[in-house]
């Protein structure tokens, strides 16, 4: 992804980071919607449809390391180049029954 200083072009990344992330949840049965509210971050509300109390807000932020997938509780999931890892992970704390 391309570095990012401004504020419309981090805005842009996110959103791609986030529908990345998004597509790759639907092929794993979850459903998301993007959000991207004026004056605030977007984020992308996944949630399982087998049980849908089982939902979450997932962000893309760039840190001095790079860009990240975030929990909504300032959690890291994944770095955001990580697709699979980051589905992974999102998909197992959203799952319906325990896989132990």
């Amino acid at each position: 992804m391309p570095d990012d200083t401004g504020t419309v072009a981090s805005a842009q990344t996110r959103i791609d980071y986030l529908e990345r992330l998004g597509d790759e949840l639907v092929g794993r049965g979850l459903r998301v919607r993007l959000t991207v509210p004026l004056g605030t971050a977007p984020s992308l509300h996944v949630m399982n449809p087998e049980a849908s109390a089982l939902t979450e807000n997932i962000l893309a932020e760039r840190g001095a390391d790079g860009w990240w997938y975030w929990w909504s509780w300032a959690e890291r999931i994944s770095a955001a180049d990580d697709l699979n890892m980051a589905a992974e992970r999102v998909a197992q704390v959203l799952a319906a029954t325990s896989t132990k």
